[in-house]
Order: C-alpha cells, then sequence, then structure tokens
C-alpha cells in the first residue's frame, strides 16, 4: 500500500554561497522530488537538485501573510504528490523563517517531517567581516533580532538588552533602530557594521557609528544585516616580529 504523503525536509540553505550547505542538507537535495524554495535562493544552490521538480515560494514585503499561507498549501499538495519534498529556506529555517506555520500545517494533516540546520546570516557575516560576535572582557551576549513585521502586526520597538545586537532584514528599520538607539542613551560611536549580499559574490560590507546610520543606510538594494557593539570596533593590529 502506497503511504498517503511523502516526507518533506525543512533544510536551511545558509546565508547565500552554494558551498556553506551542510552536507546533509546537500544529500538531501540531491534526493529530492520537488524542491520549494525562498526568493534568496541562489541558482548555485539549486544547481545542487538538478534532478528535482522547483518550485519558487519567495515571499514579498506587504504580502506575507497570504503567500506563507499559499506556501502550506502548496507543500502539503506536494507531500500528496511525491516522496522526498524539501522546503529549502535561506539561512537556518528555525530562526526568522516562519518554520512554526509550516509545521503546525504538516502536523495538522499528518505530514512527516524533519528539520536540516543551516548556517544563519549572523555567523556566516561575522567571519566574512572577521569581527566576532563575542569578545572577552567586552561583549559576552548577542542579540539576533528583526523589525520586520506581517500585515495587520504592531512593530515592535523595544532594543535588545545585549552586548552585541544583530538586526535582521535591515534595510529599511536599520536606521529607524538607530534612531531608538540613540534616544534609548547609547552612544553615537557605538561601531557598527553593515553586510549586504552575505557570502555572495556581490557581498558588500561598510563599517560606521550608530550616528551615521541614524542618518540612513549606505546599501539596501540586497538583503542586509546590521551588527551593532563594542564587538564591532576594528582591532588593533599587531605587528608580527621575526
Amino acid at each position: 500500500m502506497t503511504a498517503p504523503f511523502g516526507k518533506v525536509y525543512l533544510i536551511g540553505a545558509g546565508p547565500g554561497a552554494a558551498d556553506l550547505i551542510t552536507v546533509r542538507g546537500a544529500r538531501l537535495l540531491s534526493q529530492a522530488d520537488v524542491v520549494l524554495y525562498d526568493a534568496l535562493v541562489t541558482p548555485d544552490m539549486l544547481a545542487l537538485c538538478p534532478q528535482a521538480v522547483k518550485i519558487s515560494v519567495g515571499k514579498r514585503s506587504g504580502q506575507r501573510s497570504a503567500a506563507q499561507e499559499h506556501i502550506n498549501e502548496q507543500l502539503i499538495a506536494c507531500a500528496r504528490q511525491y516522496a522526498v519534498v524539501v522546503r529549502l529556506k535561506g539561512g537556518d529555517p528555525m530562526l526568522f523563517g516562519r518554520a512554526d506555520e509550516e509545521l503546525n500545517a504538516l502536523e495538522s494533516v499528518g505530514i512527516a517531517y524533519d528539520i536540516v540546520p543551516g548556517i544563519t546570516t549572523a555567523l556566516a557575516a561575522a567571519a566574512s567581516v572577521k569581527q566576532p560576535l563575542t569578545k572577552r572582557g567586552i561583549a559576552r551576549s548577542v542579540a539576533l533580532f528583526t523589525s520586520s513585521t506581517a500585515p495587520g502586526e504592531t512593530a515592535d520597538t523595544r532594543i535588545p538588552e545585549c552586548d552585541t545586537l544583530v538586526q535582521y532584514m535591515g534595510g529599511r528599520e536599520a536606521m529607524l533602530t538607530a534612531q531608538r538607539m540613540l534616544a534609548a542613551g547609547f552612544s553615537p560611536t557605538l561601531p557598527v557594521i553593515v553586510i549586504e549580499n552575505c557570502s555572495r559574490e556581490d557581498e558588500r560590507s561598510v563599517s560606521l557609528s550608530l550616528q551615521q546610520l541614524s542618518q540612513g543606510l549606505p546599501m539596501s538594494t540586497g538583503p542586509v544585516l546590521v551588527m551593532m557593539g563594542e564587538a564591532m570596533r576594528p582591532r588593533q593590529r599587531k605587528e608580527m616580529h621575526q
């Protein structure tokens, strides 16, 4: 007797570069019958699953609730038709990936699933600009947050109480966050690093102060991550003596 549903895998694609996906994630992609992928998943990543049917389910700002409901329906429909279904998400599925809605939808009809973590962009960005998010004696706590909301939701304007702050989806909201931080008493000279298109060929990064960020982003055409805190201050380079 044929099972009524296939199995769904929520896989983290990582920040963008195809070689930053986990070995397990790449293996499952190579076995997938169908892949439902986010807008930020790169063509190089999709090249890892040439055998699969590929369905773009990229969400667009201002339409997230309706888009997510449609994605849930597509996941269930694909699980009825295919044995191995991959839901490929940028970064890590369990962080700002709206995984809760998709897992609830799968559970509601009894579809089996598994989750494969991915490298979240904050860690990839810190590695790319060579600035640890934590530093002994300077920063021992990190907050990952976003001000992005779905239609009908009220924006959360609270500033997390941590040594290092990392704002996801900061393209439109980072300037407002900086203004709120200044109003809350943060130093205008607090170091900030903005990174765009992390791990991709067109990656760009810039260092600036909280005061400068409050006046606007120097870049915002691609996905943007903003890292703020004393841990972002440039290190004093030590000369090597032979």
